[in-house]
């Protein structure tokens, strides 16, 4: 005995649907199938590319801005200014000097 493909009869009907089309800035469509019922999101995520898509053909989402990977002497300076990092460096030589001086092992 074999088991045959499943019909309509065995699985019951199929749920109303819609299609709902979204566009990328690349200018794909993507028209995935809803529920008639379902919420429709707002936005979608293009399958080709991967971009954000609306159902707003002459108006798609721009692409997401991403911020380019940052140093921590980057972070550093963006939170002090340059006469700030003098006086710490300064700081910071003045009690490498006094440790030395005083024969205090440095690590």
């Amino acid at each position: 005995m074999g088991a045959g493909p499943m019909g309509e009869a065995e699985r019951g009907d199929a749920a109303p649907r819609q299609r709902i089309s979204y566009f990328c800035a690349n200018d794909h469509e993507t028209s995935p199938m809803f529920a008639v019922d379902a919420v429709i999101p707002d936005y979608w995520d293009c399958p080709r590319c991967g971009l954000p898509a609306s159902r707003d053909e002459e108006n798609p989402p721009p692409p997401p801005r991403i911020e380019p990977y940052k140093t921590h002497l980057a972070y550093v300076k963006e939170r002090r200014s340059d006469q700030e990092a003098e006086e710490i460096l300064a700081e910071a030589v003045e009690t490498l000097r006094t440790k030395r001086r005083t024969g205090e092992i440095i690590f």
